[in-house]
């Protein structure tokens, strides 16, 4: 329950930042500064794996917000969902320590958008997660790339994301919602 109530102080602190230092640019990098809490941590004592991820989310709250893109989703009744991540670990966040989640858009491919999420310790990355997400309008469908990058008034395209990016999003691609997806151990 302590991740609602970190997404909507992250929400209002965001649409503050924005109303005193303007809109962010989709090329930023956000930042926003946590702490690790006895609920975020696991029975090793260190930040759970899961949580991260959770915690990431706070970061596309906050991007979303400065950008402009929340206000775009609302009005043209759009949403965001993930469609697949990563995420590597290189060091553990301890009970208490605080740490920054810093956030930005990688590229798109031709159906979804890329993010990157780090945890960062006195600029030192302890863990990086890669997002692929996609639009979808409520009344159904997805909404196109320059229909998005209209809506929130960025000139030109957003580049391709790196081959390596590529390759991770077919490998751990499911079978379309619709299609059957058996769960068959081989």
């Amino acid at each position: 329950m302590n991740v609602i109530w970190r997404t909507l102080l992250v929400m209002l602190r965001a649409k503050r930042i924005r109303r005193r230092e303007g809109t962010l640019p989709l090329d930023a990098v956000s930042r926003i500064r946590l702490t690790t809490l006895p609920t975020d941590i696991d029975v090793l004592r260190h930040m759970n794996n899961g949580r991260y991820l959770s915690l990431f989310d706070l970061g596309r709250w906050d991007m979303t917000t400065r950008t402009g893109l929340g206000d775009a989703f609302r009005d043209h009744g759009w949403y965001a969902v993930v469609a697949s991540e990563t995420i590597t670990f290189r060091k553990s966040l301890e009970l208490f320590q605080r740490f920054d989640v810093e956030t930005r858009w990688i590229g798109r491919d031709d159906r979804a958008v890329y993010m990157e999420h780090r945890a960062v310790v006195d600029g030192e990355i302890y863990a990086r997660a890669i997002i692929r997400a996609r639009i979808l309008r409520r009344s159904g469908g997805s909404v196109p790339h320059d229909e998005l990058f209209a809506a929130v008034g960025l000139e030109g395209d957003m580049p391709e994301v790196d081959a390596w990016v590529h390759e991770w999003a077919e490998h751990v691609r499911l079978p379309a919602a619709r299609a059957e997806a058996p769960s068959v151990w081989e």
